[in-house]
């Protein structure tokens, strides 16, 4: 109920009416090198179910940072992970970089990337290629039903130009909505490289 609760709160804050299914988070975590990863951050982390899905992959000594801007849902978070190798940050992934420390390995967005302006969305993926290392992974996730509507496009094509490698996994409809998670890597902002080039990720 806390997710739908604060989704009628602050709905554009929120993004999702409904907690993603363990089945999307299983999609969102595999093949992004969580097992060998010593920093992960998690934007948006919700109610924690990518969370709970980071803590399984994680080796003993990795820690995972996790972002939400939401009071209520960071104050949850925080009871429910206290004594675990997590760190909850209240605060904006605007502000990624003033949040964490040194490169990251791997970063985990739950954001409603739909919900944000053009502007937004690009100064937000330039804080996680920012602070991401040069062979660090990135997952976040779209909603079929919205894929084709103009924010969408917007931030695929934003997301293009953030990473040299980018992948679109398969539909997950136990979702609800159904979704599909994006991965990517070789951040631009850390390598130099060229942009816009799709290709599978290595596993």
């Amino acid at each position: 109920m806390s997710i739908i609760s604060e989704f009628l709160r602050h709905p554009f804050r929120t993004g999702a009416i409904a907690p993603s299914s363990p089945r999307l988070a299983e999609a969102m975590t595999t093949g992004i090198g969580l097992e060998r990863a010593r920093t992960v951050v998690e934007l948006g982390p919700g109610t924690g179910v990518f969370t709970d899905a980071v803590l399984r992959r994680l080796a003993p000594g990795a820690r995972l940072v996790a972002v939400e801007v939401n009071p209520r849902l960071a104050a949850d978070l925080r009871a429910r992970y206290a004594g675990l190798p997590v760190t909850v940050v209240e605060g904006s992934a605007e502000v990624l970089a003033d949040h964490v420390d040194g490169p990251i390995d791997a970063v985990v967005s739950g954001l409603p990337w739909t919900a944000m302006p053009g502007h937004l969305q690009r100064r937000v993926l330039g804080q996680i290629t920012s602070v991401l290392r040069a062979e660090g992974r990135f997952t976040t996730f779209a909603y079929s039903h919205t894929a084709w509507t103009p924010p969408a496009r917007r931030f695929a094509a934003s997301l293009r130009a953030s990473f040299g490698v980018l992948e679109r996994g398969p539909l997950v409809w136990p979702n609800l909505p159904p979704a599909f998670a994006y991965r990517a890597a070789l951040p631009v902002a850390a390598t130099g490289g060229p942009r816009g080039r799709s290709a599978a990720l290595a596993h």
